[in-house]
């Protein structure tokens, strides 16, 4: 979005709050594919008298008004879990079991990593009294939320060890308004207390800018919580847990090492199942989708801001709006098929040594009503190198800043004679930085820092993922050449 209003889909919004687009903007703009979903949230369970989270009339997932929907199966993603040690079905017929062992001893080693990161909380917070080393014969049941069941203590495999590096620092989160409940997940960034989830888990999806939160670890502590800050413009929100210590914060990679077919596994409480694993790979890169924003609302604005639909629509999975956000945001984001439904928000997505390179943020649906919507291989997670920044600012300030390129843009495909996609320049802003750094309108933006440009979605979230200040180098198309451009982005007032 820009500074200015126009027909156009702009690449920077105004400096002073902005304003839903108007029908013409709409149509100027490139039009995302239909079914891009923040995963619905399951409402916690009904509390028992005197609980602080009842769940009032219109409330979804749980409330006693609405029936019960039935829970979709989660199906295994191929065949073989690539688990150290496996080896195809004629070949485990001779294989021996030093074989298996030197399988297990390599998965050992994650799990030692799991102490090293989680200190001496590390593998008995995951396991919860589970021995990977006992005899093979006495099988391992969790009868509670906090533990990783083992029962073939000489055949654990890669994504197991994961898990028990990964589920303590991941934490189920319920939150409860007027608008109703909800429950999300959230990540561990701190022994004491600070936990990384999605504006929209605890906005309740823009419906309240002052939900009672409550958090639960992996090993069955509860805690309240306040919000720290959020940030709507990536869907980002930190929450401190009160009076907390000894948490296990997760382990950070740099997302900017990813390649497509890399391993990913997903961990959070998709249907308020708590503590779940999902595995899956990243599925593409450098992709950029368009939602709905979950800003808390405006109380000065709310009568005016009744009526206006979103792009794509947030909802509790029963077909019951939360709010009718009149904004729409645009992200980068990790592309995986590890399944992702609704509750997994806010929950973290790892890499084959446990180490966080995405939060789980939205899925995509095949549509149908709002209460089948789950999983059908294409979830986005947005990347750790984003989280890091903003969260890093959200803690320190209480805000975080974005960068702001000072122009208007639209998608190139929709603008007559263009013959190459990218971001096209309708328009600069006087003073800003498109400007400053010699961008013209009519220029086609074609690559932003070495990651691709196809259409104006990519350019805006490329430039919101970066704080403010920063140096970018563009790439851009005018009069047919090639040519290249160094900016340093300005700052978005919010």
């Amino acid at each position: 979005m820009s500074e200015n209003t126009s027909d156009r889909q702009p690449e920077d919004v105004p400096a002073t709050p902005p304003v839903p687009e108007t029908p013409a903007a709409a149509a100027a703009q490139h039009t995302p594919p239909a079914g891009w979903h923040v995963p619905p949230r399951p409402a916690p369970p009904t509390p028992t008298s005197g609980a602080p989270y009842p769940v009032g009339a219109g409330a979804s997932f749980g409330s006693p008004s609405q029936p019960t929907q039935p829970t979709q199966p989660t199906l295994p993603l191929g065949e073989g879990g690539r688990g150290y040690g496996e080896t195809p079905a004629a070949a485990q017929e001779t294989a021996t079991s030093t074989k298996r062992k030197s399988g297990a001893v390599r998965v050992a080693g994650l799990l030692v990593a799991a102490a090293v990161v989680g200190g001496a909380a590390g593998l008995g917070g995951a396991y919860a009294g589970v021995s990977l080393f006992q005899p093979a014969s006495t099988a391992t049941t969790a009868t509670g939320p906090t533990s990783v069941t083992v029962n073939d203590t000489d055949d654990v495999n890669q994504t197991t060890a994961i898990a028990a590096k990964v589920v303590p620092s991941v934490v189920t989160i319920e939150a409860a308004g007027g608008a109703g409940s909800g429950t999300g997940s959230g990540v561990i960034l701190s022994s004491d207390g600070y936990v990384v989830t999605n504006t929209h888990v605890v906005t309740l999806d823009g419906a309240t800018g002052d939900a009672a939160i409550r958090v639960t670890t992996s090993d069955g502590r509860v805690f309240d919580a306040e919000i720290v800050g959020t940030d709507p413009l990536y869907d980002l929100a930190v929450i401190k847990l009160q009076d907390a210590d000894g948490l296990t914060p997760i382990e950070f990679a740099d997302s900017s090492d990813l390649n497509v077919g890399d391993e990913t596994t997903a961990v959070g409480a998709p249907l308020g199942l708590s503590n779940t694993v999902t595995t899956g790979i990243v599925s593409a890169l450098n992709r950029s989708i368009e939602i709905a924003s979950s800003a808390a609302p405006d109380e000065d604005d709310a009568d005016e801001n009744q009526g206006e639909a979103p792009p794509f629509s947030f909802d509790f999975g029963q077909g019951q709006q939360s709010g009718q956000p009149a904004e729409s945001i645009k992200i980068a984001v990790i592309q995986t098929d590890a399944a992702i439904n609704p509750g997994n928000s806010g929950g973290a997505l790892v890499d084959s040594q446990g180490r966080l390179i995405g939060v789980n943020v939205a899925i995509a649906s095949a549509g149908g009503t709002s209460s089948t919507q789950g999983n059908i291989g294409v979830g986005f997670a947005i990347p750790s190198d984003i989280v890091q920044r903003v969260t890093d600012e959200l803690i320190e300030n209480g805000s975080a800043t974005h960068g702001l390129l000072g122009a208007n843009v639209q998608s190139a495909a929709y603008v007559d004679d263009a013959d190459i996609t990218g971001a096209y320049i309708a328009e600069v802003t006087a003073g800003g930085a498109a400007e400053a750094a010699g961008l013209r309108a009519g220029d086609i933006v074609t690559e932003f820092n070495g990651v691709p440009i196809t259409d104006s979605v990519d350019l805006t979230a490329q430039v919101r993922a970066l704080a403010a200040g920063s140096e970018v180098s563009l790439t851009y198309v005018r009069d047919g050449r090639d040519a290249t451009a160094d900016v340093t982005l300005g700052e978005l007032e919010q």
